[in-house]
């Protein structure tokens, strides 16, 4: 990919300044430039030619930690057109989709790019990622933070602006991720981009959407029986001896959907539980 995420300082990168109270700052460094706050200003001279995980401090005398962004930290700071995906969901999209080093992904719902920053990092130079927005406003916003975080453009990334099932071109891709108020709508169209075997993950925030997306894999014929969850992450109070949850925790964000494509003509074997009475409704005769 290019970009350089070690070693000195420079103008150009994005470093995050972080106080005593545990406050972030986001710079970009400029030669002659200067970081202003209420605890005083920092010159971004200062900083520049310093290694990462240096102290620097402002006029006021205020300490500040200097780092690079982590992917993570740069996702929830980002500029946003939409919602973006968490990195807690982002990474259980990355490994429970199983996004690999040379992985051809489809993306559909592009948000702000966080999420494409995960996939583009996991396909690594090898990969290719193709993400498809509906709105060119979203889009635009997310080609920026795409390419504010690597650097510049991304050679193994495509940004369609048009929708997924009108649009596509792909075939035999590895991975189809849909973030989007209605991935049902585009079961059919993932089913015959996917290559057998391939993985279909959903990231849907309402118990309606995770119903209706789990029955539409299930209907279609070419998918396996889906697997839903979602992942609450809870921070830690450490403290010599006092050690306890802390106050506040990443509660719901969304729910995660994955399936895997089947060969073409294959049936999916029968479900071993059967639904409890009722599931499906009195009409439903289950």
């Amino acid at each position: 990919m290019g970009f350089r995420r070690h070693g000195p300082f420079r103008p150009g990168d994005q470093v995050q300044l972080t106080d005593p109270k545990d406050k972030r700052h986001t710079v970009t460094l400029k030669e002659g430039g200067v970081f202003h706050t209420h605890k005083g200003s920092i010159p971004h001279d200062d900083l520049i030619g310093l290694p990462e995980g240096s102290v620097v401090r402002s006029s006021g005398g205020t300490s500040y930690l200097a780092f690079r962004h982590l992917l993570h930290d740069y996702a929830v700071s980002m500029p946003r057109g939409a919602a973006v995906v968490y990195p807690k969901d982002a990474a259980q999209i990355a490994a429970m989709a199983d996004i690999f080093p040379g992985a051809r992904v489809v993306e559909a719902g592009v948000g702000s790019g966080a999420l494409t920053c995960f996939l583009l990092r996991a396909v690594g130079e090898s990969g290719k990622v193709t993400s498809y927005e509906r709105r060119e406003d979203f889009a635009e916003v997310a080609r920026k933070n795409v390419e504010k975080f690597f650097g510049g453009p991304m050679p193994q990334w495509r940004l369609v602006v048009g929708d997924l099932v009108a649009s596509i071109d792909e075939s035999d891709v590895d991975r189809v991720i849909l973030d989007m108020l209605a991935p049902w709508e585009c079961v059919d169209a993932a089913a015959k981009a996917l290559t057998p075997g391939g993985v279909i993950c959903c990231y849907v925030a309402t118990t309606t959407q995770l119903s209706r997306t789990v029955e539409s894999l299930r209907d279609h014929g070419s998918f396996t029986e889906p697997h839903s969850w979602e992942t609450l992450v809870r921070d830690w109070h450490v403290e010599g001896l006092a050690v306890r949850p802390g106050h506040r925790m990443v509660g719901h964000t969304g729910f995660l959907v994955t399936s895997r494509r089947m060969a073409d003509g294959v049936t999916p074997p029968p479900r071993r539980r059967r639904p409890a009475k009722g599931a499906y409704g009195e009409e439903s005769g289950t």
